[in-house]
């Protein structure tokens, strides 16, 4: 049978079954459960501007006891990762959450293609710069290097109406250096120069100044060339460590 999570302004995903899940999420919610810390999960929340409730948990604390919850148990397969995570991401609490991106960066080479929508719904959901980053770069991106066909689902997200898709597609080939696809990444940044966020803006800068690491040159020129159509803040992000063209 699979249980239904119903997210709000969006189709019902299904939660496969899965013994390692029940296993996982029993484990988990007591380890960190007893671990909460009420007065520093305040503090937390209001860094993160309430995007969602806290346990209290730092993290060296909290990746020990995820450790402890994960010992001695066997390598997942797809439907085990899509139920942990969605699990996971049903629980209000963000370590919660971040437990999933942990666990899904850690097995992100059992993930086939077929993931890619649940990635979605986890970027789309209880968005925040904390989860998407990690998950474009490392979740997402590994997706579309598995699979070259799904940058033809990057060309899509980059247009998204959701800032955070189109945040993941600007930086889902972060990790990427020399293999990175320059062509592509050079006209998603054009393609959203104009948006009106401060996190696509920055993310922008970001994946420019990632990829200066490899080819300052490129980088540089097509700043130069196309300095006009980028806010000052993106230029400043992808010329901060290369400096402006002599």
């Amino acid at each position: 049978m699979v249980r239904l999570m119903t997210v709000t302004g969006a189709d019902a995903i299904g939660v496969p079954d899965s013994a390692l899940a029940d296993l996982v999420l029993e484990r988990l919610t007591t380890a960190y459960g007893a671990a909460a810390d009420p007065g520093r999960a305040a503090a937390m929340s209001a860094y993160m501007k309430d995007v969602a409730p806290f346990l209290g948990l730092p993290t060296p604390a909290r990746r020990t006891l995820s450790r402890t919850v994960l010992a001695g148990t066997p390598r997942p397969d797809e439907t085990d990762c899509t139920a942990i995570a969605l699990r996971c991401w049903a629980l209000a609490e963000r370590e919660y959450h971040y437990f999933a991106v942990d666990y899904l960066r850690r097995y992100a080479p059992r993930l086939s293609s077929a993931f890619l929508p649940v990635a979605r719904r986890l970027v789309t959901t209880t968005s925040w710069w904390d989860t998407v980053d990690l998950l474009a770069a490392h979740v997402v991106g590994a997706l579309v290097a598995a699979d070259p066909r799904l940058r033809a689902d990057m060309d899509v997200w980059i247009v998204d109406e959701d800032l955070w898709v189109a945040r993941t597609a600007l930086l889902h080939q972060l990790r990427r250096k020399e293999r990175t696809d320059a062509d592509r990444l050079f006209a998603y940044c054009l393609r959203q120069s104009g948006h009106p966020d401060f996190f696509v803006r920055k993310a922008i800068g970001w994946a420019l100044r990632e990829y200066a690491r490899t080819d300052p040159a490129a980088v540089r020129a097509f700043v130069a060339r196309e300095r006009g159509r980028f806010a000052p803040l993106t230029v400043r992000e992808a010329l901060k460590n290369i400096g402006d063209a002599a």
